[in-house]
């Protein structure tokens, strides 16, 4: 945190420990109630900021609905356009102000991007690209002299960044990337290879490029390479099925020279600066999914009451009203936790990986479901590329695949947690097994795993103190606290029975992972929703209503999901796929 920002944490920071995980704990039976309540504020820096930048930005970009329309067909944004953003200052949103930017927060980044989206996605594409991880890794892990040369220019907008990691046969797996970058004799390195896929390729003046480099120190490292260097090149502008206008293109490094001094990180650490730069941009693609959801629910809302059937508005309707209830509670949970994790990060917590994961997952996965609900109440209009809904839904789909399809994120969720559960074991093989049977109150649930099945005797975990939560809210707290105890048996349960091929058993990884994003976005809501009653929100009552119905349907999710560990069709599920797959088509017809 720079100096600038130093006396501005909010009061909430005092309490976090910054060196434990919210989201692994529960897989140790413990909610960790100092990182998750109260509910964070945003820096009253960023609060004056943004009043008056979110009035820019809206008067700037609601003027050019139907721009974005046509850049949407034409597949591209002017020139003029992006001229604009940087005259804006978008391209410097998180840039310290010593070298000429905003120094926005995370969280009010993110809110920024919550903004943007709410007009046109491509849009907060451009600018997140750019910051979120073009030159984010400058950002975590430039040297001085990095920092000095590049940061002025990528504030200005002078430099746009993308990021270089995705190659052709090396989605999720970043490990198994194929540029190679060798050192030469004089400290340089000779970069070769091809990037897919890479957003602002076509406009990037900098790349932030992955490449192996095979050696004692380690097989990736990070560069930082100019568009201009000789060498250098991006395909055409890729025909893509949403998020057209943004710049989308392949990125050629052809026997690229890159000097010692724009090695990023260390040597042999790339893997470990793509992971850190991709958990700490998470914030901006979640602030994303709010700004289309919060746009999806006005259209819905102004469509409902517009259409008429039966000599009665359709928003009169029940089954209309329940979608747009469900779109409103979606939107509150995501939203409570981006900026959940957005305050982790502004508040300098070192693990927060786990959290960005479920963020990135929930919301994405959630405009989704906003994105099909607004587009069938608006129905045939719905259909039509004259109306708004069929672009939302084109450029939401990207978001479940961005950054880590959210199938691997599940996945890194489930073994994130289970590893630490896992390390835990050997040093427990001789404890009671009936630790879970112990009735556990209040959020405390359980102070570490060891601890919990050593001391069982001695009732650890009953004087812990449960949060004055409001009382509408304490059936919800039981709810949590009864789950966090059946994740870390079902955790303990699944380790016990696989051992070393945890990593295999997808099934129940996904279940898994489930449970724990019911969890940690549950807790994020309750403790959003009782902040705003504590605070007196205007819609605070709704606030409370959305977290019962929120951890209402959590609940029978959870218990779903706990049930089928033991019990399921995944076997046949399995086989079945087989066979189809061995087969290669549908083998049933009716004639």
């Amino acid at each position: 945190m720079s100096a600038a920002n130093a006396v501005d944490v909010p009061a909430t920071a005092d309490a976090l420990l910054r060196d434990r995980s919210a989201a692994k704990n529960l897989f140790f039976g413990e909610i960790l109630e100092q990182n998750l309540f109260p509910y964070p504020r945003m820096r009253e820096r960023d609060r004056e900021m943004l009043g008056a930048m979110v009035d820019a930005i809206d008067d700037f970009l609601g003027e050019k609905r139907e721009d974005f329309r046509r850049w949407d067909r034409d597949a591209g944004q002017p020139k003029e356009f992006i001229q604009a953003l940087r005259d804006m200052g978008l391209f410097g949103l998180i840039i310290p102000e010593e070298f000429g930017g905003l120094e926005l927060s995370n969280a009010a980044y993110a809110r920024v991007l919550t903004q943007t989206s709410g007009h046109d996605s491509s849009v907060s594409l451009t600018i997140g690209a750019h910051s979120s991880i073009g030159m984010k890794g400058v950002l975590l892990f430039g040297s001085d002299e990095q920092k000095a040369r590049y940061l002025p220019r990528l504030a200005s907008g002078e430099m746009i960044a993308a990021f270089c990691l995705t190659e052709a046969g090396a989605g999720s797996d970043a490990a198994s990337i194929r540029t190679k970058a060798v050192r030469n004799d004089d400290g340089s390195w000779t970069l070769s290879g091809e990037k897919i896929w890479i957003t602002n390729g076509g406009i990037a003046d900098l790349y932030t490029v992955f490449a192996r480099t095979d050696g004692p120190e380690g097989r990736m490292t990070a560069f930082v390479v100019e568009a201009a260097w000789p060498g250098v090149s991006h395909g055409p502008h890729e025909d893509k099925m949403g998020i057209r206008a943004s710049s989308t293109t392949t990125v050629a490094f052809s026997d690229v020279r890159v000097p010692a001094e724009n090695v990023l990180g260390e040597v042999g650490k790339g893997f470990k600066v793509a992971m850190a730069i991709l958990n700490n941009g998470r914030t901006g693609l979640g602030g994303g999914s709010v700004g289309g959801m919060k746009s999806l629910i006005k259209l819905a809302s102004a469509q409902a009451w517009d259409r008429k059937q039966f000599e009665r508005p359709i928003a009169e309707f029940g089954l209309v009203r329940e979608k747009i209830a469900q779109m409103t509670v979606d939107c509150f949970a995501a939203e409570s936790t981006v900026w959940m994790v957005a305050h982790y990060i502004d508040s300098g917590c070192v693990d927060y990986s786990v959290e960005a994961a479920i963020s990135k997952v929930f919301a994405s996965d959630a405009i989704q479901r906003a994105a099909y609900e607004a587009l069938q109440i608006a129905a045939g209009n719905g259909y039509m590329r004259e109306f708004p809904y069929e672009q939302v839904v084109r450029d939401a789909r990207i978001l479940p695949i961005f950054e880590g399809t959210n199938e691997i994120l599940r996945l890194y969720i489930a073994l994130s947690g289970l590893k630490d559960v896992g390390a835990s074991l050997s040093e427990l093989r001789h404890a009671a097994n009936d630790i879970f049977n112990n009735p556990i109150k209040g959020f405390g649930v359980l102070s570490g795993y060891a601890a919990r099945r050593l001391k069982e005797t001695t009732g650890v975990g009953t004087d812990t103190i449960a949060r004055d939560l409001h009382p509408a809210l304490r059936k919800a707290a039981a709810t949590y606290e009864k789950y966090t105890v059946a994740l870390s048996k079902a955790a303990d349960g699944l380790l016990r029975k696989h051992g070393k091929s945890i990593a295999d058993q997808q099934y129940a990884l996904k279940r898994v992972a489930d449970i724990a994003i019911d969890l940690f976005v549950g807790l994020c809501v309750l403790s959003r929703a009782d902040s705003l009653q504590r605070e007196g929100h205007e819609a605070a009552a709704q606030a409370l209503a959305i977290a019962d119905i929120f951890t209402r349907q959590a609940r029978a999710r959870m218990a779903r999901n706990v049930r089928s560990l033991p019990v399921n069709p995944d076997a046949r599920m399995d086989a079945l796929a087989g066979f189809i797959l061995e087969r290669g088509s549908y083998p049933f017809d009716v004639i």
